[in-house]
């Protein structure tokens, strides 16, 4: 709870007026003390002993005190009062003033840090982060978050630059064997038969591939992807596509284990039938490129309390150590390696699976062997469980 700027501005405040009415209460107690001893010490002597008397007696107040403060005081009567004014001014106000300016220094620290932060990254300069110093609560948790935001324009800033490099790099390997080949007929050194029409049509057809890739990657990560949503049983989904699928697996010589749950309608999601068939076809794609020395796909829709869980497993060498950490980074693979695909179907999978509210995993097989990438969705309301 003090944590709160709000409380903890205000504890100060409360603070500094307690102990400015401490000082100009001391400062006048003293005061007073002071100018009493000096009228004391001018009283004649029998006069010093009635008063001594009164005082004894709880009298300090009586007709016969009053009597003689109006005989013997000199002086002016508001005397005091201007002094305690006086007092006021001199102590309490530069008091007041230095715990005031501290206060708001301690306080505002922080907003100073974030407001020169802010600065330098309007110059475009996305390394500096602002500083919460010593400060705790909503101060601390707003620099934090600050800083967080830089990092990610910071991280979105790589990020471009690398796809914009990686995308360059993607391009220009058709375009150049386009370019070559079509010199080549134009030159009449390479005939123009159906086998070279035929290598020219793959390479139209990746560059195809690559621009269809990033349009829907764009488009799902701006949010205008547009997802025509219904109930769909994911396991007849699952089953149906990958009849579609069938002959390719056989052609890669992989063998595939497809693993159903026995209650029909168990594994109902609400989805987009295009998109999640998509997310499928890509994962089922990543093992037949790269995992295809294992010679084994496992694919598994199960139910698990309110959630249907789509597993695309298989035993091939794993990731790279370098991806790792990211798996479904765009254009993962090293410059200048060409591959089947265009890098991009991971990504395409971790946007699309986010877009209809599902999580997509990977990890390590059970005995080290291979990779098992796994979609989590919420079960449709309704949907029958296991059984």
């Amino acid at each position: 709870m003090f944590d709160r700027i709000w409380i903890r501005f205000g504890l100060y405040i409360a603070a500094t007026v307690l102990v400015t009415m401490a000082l100009l209460t001391v400062s006048v107690i003293a005061f007073n003390e002071l100018q009493y001893r000096g009228f004391y010490r001018e009283l004649p002597a029998a006069v010093q002993t009635e008063i001594d008397a009164l005082a004894a007696q709880g009298l300090q107040d009586s007709p016969r005190a009053r009597a003689i403060y109006g005989e013997y005081w000199q002086g002016d009567l508001l005397f005091g009062e201007k002094v305690s004014l006086l007092v006021g001014l001199v102590v309490c106000l530069p008091f007041g003033l230095a715990v005031g300016f501290f206060v708001s220094r301690t306080l505002t620290k922080p907003l100073g840090s974030m407001a020169a932060a802010a600065t330098r990254v309007a110059a475009g300069d996305l390394s500096v982060r602002a500083q919460a110093g010593s400060d705790k609560g909503e101060m601390a948790e707003m620099v934090g978050h600050f800083n967080q935001m830089i990092e990610a324009l910071d991280r979105s800033a790589r990020e471009r630059r690398v796809t914009a490099a990686s995308i360059s790099h993607e391009l220009r390997t058709p375009l150049t064997v386009l370019r070559a080949r079509l010199h080549g007929i134009c030159d009449g050194v390479i005939a123009a038969d159906a086998a070279e029409s035929r290598l020219l049509l793959h390479q139209v057809e990746h560059l195809g591939r690559l621009v269809d890739d990033l349009h829907t990657l764009s488009l799902a990560e701006a949010g205008r992807l547009s997802l025509q949503l219904q109930e769909q049983d994911l396991a007849a989904l699952v089953q149906e596509t990958l009849s579609g699928h069938a002959e390719r697996i056989r052609q890669h010589g992989m063998v595939l284990a497809l693993s159903l749950p026995d209650s029909r309608g168990a594994a109902t999601v609400v989805v987009d039938t295009v998109r999640m068939r998509q997310i499928l076809v890509n994962l089922v794609e990543n093992v037949l490129r790269h995992a295809q020395a294992g010679g084994w796909i496992g694919v598994e829709v199960a139910r698990v309390a309110d959630q249907v869980r789509l597993s695309v497993s298989d035993k091939g060498p794993g990731l790279p150590e370098a991806q790792r950490a990211h798996p479904f980074q765009r254009f993962p693979h090293a410059p200048g390696k060409v591959g089947e695909g265009t890098g991009l179907g991971l990504s395409i999978v971790q946007a699309l699976a986010t877009r209809q509210g599902a999580t997509v995993a990977v990890q390590e097989r059970s005995g080290g062997t291979g990779l098992c990438f796994t979609v989590t969705l919420p079960a449709a309301a309704g949907a029958g469980t296991d059984g």
